[in-house]
């Protein structure tokens, strides 16, 4: 098992790892709206959030030499599940015509009080 960090996103808020890559797979923990930059939640928009999250995502895919095209399944934990047609529309712009497997759960409370965490599996 491999670790994956770069600096190019949050860092953990607790003991595990941004990724870890087992047997050609990468494992990302959740991401959720941190600007790796200042350590702040981007802003209260849903729509900022998503985009900060999939751009954290994409950074730790980067350091694990893989990319979004690459990703086989991913988790969408939102705060409500009324967000889902909004979240849709921007997770699409993403990941367009790679479609991975997903599952997606509202959840009363998220870190930091943040509206989405995702979290996904990539092959390399």
């Amino acid at each position: 098992m491999e670790k994956i960090y770069t600096g190019n996103a949050p860092e953990p808020i607790g003991p595990y790892s941004q990724a870890v890559e087992v047997n050609g797979l990468v494992y990302t923990s959740g991401q959720i709206a941190i600007n790796p930059e200042t350590g702040e939640i981007v802003s209260e928009k849903l729509e900022n959030q998503v985009h900060q999250v999939i751009k954290n995502i994409n950074e730790v895919l980067k350091a694990a030499e893989t990319n979004l095209k690459q990703v086989v399944k991913t988790t969408i934990f939102l705060k409500n599940m009324n967000d889902f047609a909004e979240v849709n529309k921007i997770y699409a712009s993403y990941f367009g015509e790679s479609k991975p497997a997903r599952s997606t759960v509202e959840v009363s409370r998220l870190p930091k009080d943040v509206l989405i965490e995702i979290e996904c599996i990539a092959v390399k």
